[in-house]
């Protein structure tokens, strides 16, 4: 079970951001993000296109991020740019992938989190996106089983050089 967890969401400032690490986490084969702030518009266009391209990803919005953290059994690991190395993290936590939690943040994260984390991974020591860090993380966590899975789903797109190719159930 890899999870996400989305602290410090803006909706009036953060709604595409917040959208996109929801997307990236269900295209690379997460299983659910959660996000601290309640905004059901985020939770209807997750769900529709969950409907759409198939999947079993969850949303849930609106939840206490510090009880989360608390009560997360499994690894948690906060994405930094202060972290350690993800290389060297990569290579501790492989064999310990069953039940993450990957904790992401929108603006400064409390001392906390950093407290908190079993693990403080940072995918560069430059300042950037959350959302290529998440990508990335995901990508080594499943070994890139992301690009070829296959999902029962209304729509079906199909890898072509040249124009669209999509299909139907």
């Amino acid at each position: 079970m890899i999870t996400i967890l989305r602290i410090g969401h803006r909706p009036f400032r953060d709604k595409r951001i917040t959208t996109h690490c929801a997307l990236v986490a269900r295209a690379f084969l997460a299983d659910e993000i959660l996000i601290d702030t309640k905004d059901e518009k985020i939770e209807q266009n997750l769900e529709k296109i969950r409907q759409k391209f198939g999947g079993k990803f969850k949303i849930k919005t609106g939840i206490n991020w510090k009880k989360a953290i608390r009560e997360h059994k499994g690894i948690k690991i906060h994405l930094t740019m202060y972290g350690m190395k993800i290389d060297e993290a990569i290579e501790e936590i492989k064999d310990k992938k069953d039940d993450l939690l990957i904790i992401i943040g929108a603006e400064k994260v409390p001392p906390i989190v950093y407290e908190k984390a079993d693990y403080n991974i940072s995918v560069g020591n430059q300042p950037h996106s959350e959302v290529a860090a998440l990508a990335i993380i995901l990508d080594r966590i499943t070994k890139q089983k992301w690009i070829d899975k296959k999902y029962d789903a209304e729509i079906q797109i199909h890898p072509s050089n040249k124009g669209k190719i999509v299909g139907a159930r």
